[in-house]
């Protein structure tokens, strides 16, 4: 298979990324190191290529009423250019996607869904029956016209202040304005991975190269890194963060991925409504929980968990956290065991190590 590249992939190149596939894309997994870039992130920022991602534009007259429809959360509730977290879900009450939807007006949304998913989505999308629910719409795949940067880290305001005329303290978390960066026409969101403060930033593919430059040399003052793949995934496990493919599939529901929050019961009939509303109610047979390992040891993905020696789940996602200096991760258990504190055990090449179950985030943010 033929792997596609984004509009950077020369400047990956010549910064000396490792390039791995990823999700049908060649991507950067690391430049100079997991480690040092996971941190550099924590403590001041680091500059991301996230145009792998997909982008999906709903518009016409009834375009409210379809993206209600499609996701779990209530798009009702936000205003003309904010975002919003929601899930996109089969019948069954499975996940299609979990995905940020970025309102500009009644009449207009655009999707940000996962790189894996874009063309899955999109499908989806057209495939629902929206005759007798929002009819007048119009649903286009606008990845194409794309490239995305985030732009992470307790310093990211300091950076970015420099290259627009825009106070980015304006915009609001999870907030978005379209302004211009070098003079060209881009979209800024205050969103992010990685539990920081930090931005998202879409342009056209080729101005995204200059952008990264300009993002670099403002971000010097403040030891800015270009972050890879390997650290966003860290970044985003210490904070408890569902990956799809991971914590999120066809067989996992919003309920028993912890994501109630994001469900709007009370809503107009939207996908899987009835599933996830039976399962809020009646409860669930395995929920998604941290855990953290009391000593050495590191766990990784389908590695077997135990409660009281018994077989009980998977973990989902595992690593040696960066910040705590601590093997930590996630794994779906009986609700019986979610309690935070519940003694377990983790299967490492048939040796069981001793962990305990804990609330996420595992990491708490530093106030600036």
């Amino acid at each position: 298979m033929t792997l596609k590249r984004t509009s950077l992939y020369e400047t990956h190149r010549a910064l000396g990324a490792s390039l791995v596939p990823f999700a049908g894309w060649e991507m950067p997994v690391q430049y100079s190191g997991l480690m040092e870039e996971h941190l550099r992130v924590r403590s001041s920022c680091g500059v991301f290529d996230v145009s792998h991602m997909g982008e999906i534009e709903i518009s016409g007259p009834d375009a409210m009423k379809a993206v209600q429809y499609f996701g779990t959360n209530d798009i009702t509730k936000t205003r003309d250019n904010q975002c919003q977290y929601t899930l996109l879900c089969y019948p069954t009450g499975g996940v299609v996607d979990d995905c940020i939807v970025y309102r500009y007006s009644k009449e207009r949304f655009m999707i940000c869904v996962n790189a894996s998913n874009t063309d899955k989505v999109f499908k989806w999308f057209n495939e629902v029956d929206l005759s007798e629910v929002a009819p007048d719409v119009t649903i286009e795949d606008v990845s194409d016209k794309y490239s995305q940067i985030a732009l992470q880290g307790p310093a990211s305001i300091r950076v970015l202040k420099k290259l627009t005329d825009i106070d980015p303290k304006s915009i609001w978390g999870f907030y978005f304005t379209e302004t211009r960066l070098l003079g060209k026409k881009v979209l800024v969101s205050r969103t992010g991975y990685t539990g920081e403060d930090g931005f998202e930033i879409y342009s056209a593919p080729e101005d995204s190269a200059a952008i990264w430059d300009a993002i670099m040399e403002a971000g010097e003052s403040e030891d800015i890194l270009p972050i890879g793949l390997g650290a966003r995934n860290t970044l985003r496990l210490e904070m408890g963060y569902p990956l799809y493919g991971h914590e999120l599939s066809k067989d996992i529901t919003p309920i028993e991925a912890g994501l109630a929050r994001f469900v709007s019961l009370n809503k107009e009939k939207f996908i899987g409504h009835e599933t996830i509303k039976a399962q809020a109610e009646n409860g669930v047979e395995k929920r998604l929980t941290g855990f953290v390992f009391h000593g050495p040891g590191v766990p990784r993905d389908d590695y077997e968990v135990r409660v009281k020696g018994v077989a009980a789940g998977h973990v989902t996602s595992g690593t040696l956290s960066p910040c705590m200096r601590r093997g930590l991760g996630l794994a779906y258990l009986p609700p019986s065991a979610c309690k935070a504190g519940t003694e377990i055990s983790v299967i490492i090449r048939g040796r069981a190590f001793k962990a305990k179950t804990v609330k996420t985030p595992f990491y708490q943010k530093q106030v600036q």
